[in-house]
């Protein structure tokens, strides 16, 4: 086991493994030089920073396996993690962390090693662990029966295998990250980098040069060369996020890009070549940005060669449940000291699986951890969940008779639930919502007597 770390020793910094040290107050107390590397942030900046003020992995907040280590005791805990770098960059990592301890077994903080994943490997390098299994999916991680699911996995099977540009379209919290990542681990660029861009979250003026970096002395404060992330992304996949915040002057730069697969960095007098696939999303109606002269048509017809629309969680009503028992699996033990498997009262399970979900997955997801933390390890009642779920699309309460466990057959049930969800989108306009479900306003109401949900 290992109790103390020499960081004035030079043999942290010649394996090529990055490595840090915290204490029990997550402060870095040792960094060594391939963490630098690694992460781009310096030895003196990390050094008394909080960890994931240098990491910024969503496993910080989530489930972070260092406060695991150390509450647990775990001499070994091995993980997968995506960091961001120093200029923002999403890197995925495989970790190994060791709690370390005094002579009378008290915490005194952790150890981790990390690193990027091998790319002939799919599993972490520390401990020689297996390949996955020959026939493991690449799309294992987009969840749902549904068959517009199913056929969105269909398109993306033939089309990762190529370099096509692919446009993914849908509302906020509908996986579209989790889509563009599943085509790259599908594609033939799965062993180069995955680089994403938020193009809504780069001010405007700073855009150009993340896209395409600039050199030495371009402007005042360029002090060195900084590669764009077309650059990082060679041999890999370039993912434009909320491409649709994309100012015009620069959709003009990114269409020559496309076009002739070379750019200049600002400052530059050669050009670079680009060798990158491209995906790009949005939650924007890009094609009526189009028509208002707001998105370039030419810029759109080059990135929707293959158009993928994901779904609503309310246009997949079936899936809600799937949904609902992978998160209550993830969190329960998490937020309730490890207790048994939580259980949603029939009451509870009742308004989760009525309720609209305008923020669509991630919503659930964050719902299903509100109630997971107000629980307290009892099974999960209606009075735990947040105020949203009691809320109709409108604002307005819900109708507890409405929503009444029905003694309708399941497949009626599933119907009722779909129809309840279309009205409350539509504000219980029923013309609005016979449109919604591409049936006669006449049929809908015959419907909706049948349901129940006449009042």
């Amino acid at each position: 086991m290992v109790t103390t770390v020499n960081k004035e020793s030079t043999y942290l910094d010649i394996v090529p493994v990055g490595i840090f040290v915290i204490d029990t107050e997550m402060k870095i107390v040792s960094f060594n030089a391939y963490a630098e590397k690694i992460t781009g942030f310096t030895e003196s900046e990390a050094l008394s920073s909080k960890c994931y003020e240098v990491f910024r992995a969503k496993q910080c907040f989530d489930a972070c396996p260092l406060r695991a280590a150390m509450e647990k005791k775990h001499i070994d805990l091995r993980a997968r993690n995506t960091i961001l770098t120093k200029d923002n960059i999403e890197i995925p990592i495989e970790i190994a962390v060791s709690v370390l301890m005094d002579g009378n077994a008290n915490v005194t903080g952790a150890i981790e090693c990390f690193q990027e994943p091998l790319p002939e490997t799919a599993q972490g390098r520390f401990g020689g662990k297996e390949k996955e299994p020959a026939d493991a999916s690449p799309f294992q991680e987009i969840i749902g029966n549904d068959s517009k699911i199913i056929d969105i996995i269909d398109i993306l099977t033939v089309a990762a295998k190529t370099d096509a540009k692919i446009l993914i379209t849908g509302e906020t919290g509908t996986g579209k990250d989790l889509i563009a990542r599943s085509i790259h681990r599908a594609s033939a660029r799965s062993r180069g980098r995955f680089i994403k861009v938020n193009c809504a979250a780069v001010p405007g003026g700073l855009l150009e040069s993340e896209f395409f970096g600039y050199k030495k002395g371009a402007f005042t404060d360029a002090k060195t060369d900084k590669p764009g992330r077309f650059q990082l992304a060679k041999g890999g996949t370039i993912f434009l996020d909320e491409i649709g915040e994309l100012p015009l002057s620069l959709q003009a730069k990114l269409l020559q890009v496309l076009d002739e697969k070379t750019f200049y960095p600002l400052g530059a007098s050669r050009p670079v070549v680009v060798d990158v696939r491209v995906i790009s999303s949005t939650n924007r109606n890009i094609e009526q940005m189009v028509a208002e002269g707001s998105f370039r048509e030419d810029l759109f017809y080059r990135l929707n060669v293959i158009a993928i629309e994901t779904p609503s969680l309310r246009e997949r009503p079936s899936d809600i449940g799937v949904f609902i028992d992978l998160f209550l699996r993830e969190m329960y033990p998490r937020h309730t000291n490890g207790s048994a498997m939580g259980m949603l009262c029939p009451d509870a399970k009742d308004l989760l699986l009525r309720y609209s979900y305008p923020g669509n997955v991630r919503e659930l997801k964050h719902i299903i951890e509100h109630a997971c933390i107000m629980s307290q390890g009892k099974p999960i009642a209606r009075e735990m969940l947040p105020a949203c779920v009691f809320r109709t699309q409108d604002g307005k309460a819900c109708d507890d008779e409405l929503l009444q466990e029905s003694d309708l057959p399941l497949i009626d049930n599933e119907e009722r639930i779909c129809i309840l969800n279309a009205l409350r989108e539509n504000r219980w306009k029923r013309q609005k919502t016979a449109e919604t479900l591409s049936m006669d306003r006449t049929t809908l109401w015959r419907k909706m007597k049948r349901l129940g949900l006449l009042t």
